[in-house]
């Protein structure tokens, strides 16, 4: 339990440290949505597949090369809680790559 409590501590202090990216993404996702929404007959079902598929890809790339980015390796992984927070960063920024490819894929798509 106090390994989980210390990656919610981590994330906290990570998301207060790059306040502004969080705050950017979060902004630029809502803007792709309005121009999205705006530009008319986006096809928001159609680009669930692409987005998804973005989000996949994104997500595997982050769990490969997030070890050496943090001077790690999957060698020194050993506790399930490691493997864990690892899948679940990889995946947050998988989330978020699909969040951003959806209003792009949707206007691509139009009905």
């Amino acid at each position: 339990m106090y390994e989980i409590w210390l990656t919610l501590n981590i994330l906290y202090e990570l998301g207060l440290q790059h306040l502004p990216a969080v705050i950017g993404t979060a902004l630029l996702w809502l803007v792709l949505m309005v121009v999205a929404t705006a530009r008319g007959r986006a096809g928001w079902r159609a680009s669930l597949k692409p987005a998804i598929v973005v989000a996949v890809v994104v997500t595997a790339i982050t769990f490969f090369i997030t070890p050496g980015m943090t001077q790690s390796s999957f060698a020194n992984m050993g506790y399930w809680v490691d493997w864990g927070n690892l899948f679940l960063y990889a995946a947050a920024f998988g989330a978020v790559g699909g969040a951003l490819a959806w209003p792009v894929a949707a206007m691509m798509r139009r009905t």
